[in-house]
């Protein structure tokens, strides 16, 4: 299945600029139900792309719980992602050059803004679940606040209401790592890449958790004096990044999370938070260290009715990503009173 692209007109963002010529790469699976009532829509976090079948397995897919044989899914790109969407490596429409280092900032309410378009490209006037963990889930968020009665149900994983300083302290760091590579500054195709893998090696250890490395990364050798287990892991998944991903654009997205804060111009979170019109779902994992349990009681104390859970895994903040067998006992439940799955 190849990326379905939806052009907008130029997009006034937050900050006042216009993002011109942008665009959206999505993809759908399922079919819509006579009554167009089946529409679950993922909101993917920083380094994934619309393909929600291949980075969400055992959640979403033939044979899961959202499977596209019951649901129409769809999954969209998020503005400033290499994958497909209007990004830092796209030409600029006025100078026909790459924009690089100078892509404009975006915010998450930008991103939902691109989202929305979509939705009424698609003409989906009832979303069943909107659903997102991490900087997907702050999309999430934001957007069941924007439209309270347009989504029926809300299901947000390791996410929080507003970015913590602790977050954008860990984002500060891959940020810097990535501009002390000289090659980024140079605005060309593959700039930043060595600053990248460092970028993956920090962000490593907010998204796991001290057990989980202990349990995967400790050596067995207990002579060993060079070559460290753990040494080489870090190495191997900066190495992977930089194979998949870009670092023009994760500077730009790690910048829009930043941003993220619902009650800016709402008098405040929690009169936010009450906007939410959705039957809500907010689930949080015992290990996490970027998004730490105190945010998901926060979501769910102010959110009408939000149903409250957690998640106990060993492997931190991707805990959402790789715990599907848990997420789905907790969907389980959260349906459970509404709808017979």
């Amino acid at each position: 299945m190849q990326d379905q692209i939806f052009h907008l007109p130029d997009l006034r963002l937050e900050s006042g600029e216009i993002l011109a010529g942008a665009h959206v790469a999505y993809r759908t699976w399922g079919q819509l139900s006579p009554d167009r009532d089946n529409v679950v829509w993922v909101c993917h976090a920083l380094t994934a792309n619309a393909d929600v079948l291949s980075w969400w397995p055992g959640l979403v897919g033939p044979g899961c719980y959202y499977d596209p044989a019951d649901w129409f899914i769809v999954c969209a790109n998020v503005l400033g992602s290499c994958y497909g969407s209007t990004s830092p490596l796209d030409a600029d429409p006025a100078t026909g050059q790459a924009r690089f280092q100078h892509f404009p900032r975006l915010t998450v309410r930008d991103v939902v803004a691109a989202h929305e378009a979509l939705r009424q490209d698609l003409g989906l006037t009832d979303i069943h679940t909107l659903i997102g963990g991490s900087l997907g889930g702050q999309q999430a968020l934001e957007w069941a606040v924007q439209r309270p009665d347009l989504f029926d149900h809300l299901v947000v994983i390791a996410t929080n209401a507003r970015h913590s300083a602790w977050g954008i302290a860990f984002n500060e760091a891959q940020r810097l790592a990535i501009e002390a590579d000289p090659t980024y500054a140079h605005g060309q195709p593959g700039g930043g890449d060595d600053g990248l893998r460092a970028a993956r090696a920090i962000a490593l250890l907010s998204y796991r958790s001290y057990s989980a490395y202990g349990e995967t990364q400790t050596d067995p050798d207990e002579e060993l004096l060079r070559e460290h287990r753990a040494s080489t892991y870090q190495r191997y998944q900066g190495d992977k990044l930089v194979a998949r991903f870009d670092a023009y654009s994760y500077v730009a997205l790690s910048r829009t999370m930043d941003t993220h804060n619902l009650g800016r111009g709402r008098g405040g979170v929690p009169a936010a938070l009450r906007r939410i019109g959705a039957r809500t779902l907010v689930l949080g994992i015992t290990s996490d260290v970027l998004f730490p349990l105190g945010e998901q009681r926060e979501l769910a104390n102010h959110i009408p009715g939000a149903m409250y859970a957690e998640l106990d895994s060993r492997y931190g903040h991707d805990g959402f990503l790789l715990e599907t067998a848990a997420i789905t006992h907790f969907l389980e439940r959260f349906y459970a009173p509404t709808f017979a799955h």
